[in-house]
């Protein structure tokens, strides 16, 4: 029921109301009208709507409302205090008679409620009941980017986990590395970076929990690379896949082991210095294999080189080691 206050707001609604359709012709042939009070207009008679209902994607249950969403307000009752209206750039709706209200960020059920609220406190009615339907999703999505099937833009409304975004853009390719980083557009300074490890051999345990929302960015890293070079079966660079991880022998038996004219004894590692320079590191072959000494882990870019018994390798020629890794075939091992 409603009380004598109420009542009164009422009639100055009805009359409000039927004022406007008096001039309902004119203010549809101006579309700034509407724009001014925040309204859509909306054909009928089988003619198209401007706000006709869409797919309902997968993602709506964790739906936030977002600037650009066209929603349809019905209140039960009060065809005349129904419409639609657009979430404009601050996130705001303005409905006749109720003002403005900010429901960007807001669920479905959230929002409802607030215009609910609003029509109690401005004592229009003692007991809304409003119903609040999505008839134009804004576009919006994450950008993938980096070492997956099939990289660029996927349209999400909602959050989603890591995982399920990779899995979304095809999934990792061979050089896929175990580094993620998702850039977040709405960071306190603009943009924040978060990185992330992952290890497929887990399946997908250490990112399970990780949520991407709407305006990220995420970015697959490639996997780091170690090069096996001279007498050896098939020379050429290893992707170090999965955890990341490849000591020197594994990298030899990547590379199908030494060739009959291998010089075991003068088996190196070249490595990078953080000075830049070059770094030669003997290996003992014999000793490596035989369990008496622990394989050196290898970094990306180290070098594996096995030299030719007939060629009397020095470390000065180094820069033609540096020219086959160069030029060598990546190959990411499956």
């Amino acid at each position: 029921m409603l009380d004598k206050n109420v009542s009164g707001h009422r009639l100055f609604l009805r009359i409000a109301v039927g004022s406007a359709m008096l001039l309902s012709a004119a203010i549809t042939q101006c579309p700034k009208l509407y724009a001014q009070a925040g309204m859509v207009p909306v054909k009928t008679a089988g003619g198209p709507r401007a706000g006709s209902l869409t797919a309902i994607p997968d993602d709506f249950s964790n739906l936030k409302l977002s600037p650009g969403f066209l929603l349809n307000v019905e209140v039960y009752g009060e065809p005349e205090l129904s419409g639609h209206v657009r979430i404009d750039n601050e996130g705001n709706i303005s409905f006749p008679f109720l003002g403005v209200l900010h429901v960007a960020g807001d669920s479905m059920p959230e929002a409802q409620k607030k215009i609910q609220q609003r029509f109690r406190d401005q004592e229009i009615l003692t007991n809304p009941q409003v119903t609040l339907n999505v008839e134009q999703f804004a576009a919006t999505g994450v950008t993938v980017l980096g070492e997956v099937q099939t990289p660029g833009r996927i349209e999400l409304l909602a959050p989603h986990t890591l995982l399920d975004v990779i899995g979304m853009a095809g999934g990792e390719t061979g050089m896929a590395g175990k580094v993620v980083e998702i850039k977040h557009a709405d960071g306190p300074a603009g943009q924040t970076n978060s990185t992330y490890e992952y290890s497929r051999s887990g399946n997908g345990e250490s990112i399970r929990d990780v949520m991407v929302r709407p305006g990220d960015t995420v970015m697959v890293k490639r996997a780091g690379v170690v090069y096996v070079l001279g007498a050896v079966n098939r020379p050429g660079g290893y992707v170090m896949q999965e955890d990341g991880e490849l000591n020197v022998a594994q990298a030899i038996s990547l590379a199908q082991g030494l060739a009959m004219q291998a010089k075991t004894g003068g088996l190196r590692v070249v490595k990078h210095g953080s000075d830049g320079q070059l770094k030669e590191i003997p290996v003992s072959y014999k000793q490596m294999m035989e369990g008496k000494v622990i394989p050196i882990k290898l970094e990306a870019e180290d070098i594996v080189y096995v030299p030719i018994s007939k060629v009397k390798a020095v470390f000065a020629g180094g820069a033609s080691i540096i020219g086959q890794a160069t030029s060598a075939t990546i190959y990411a091992v499956k």
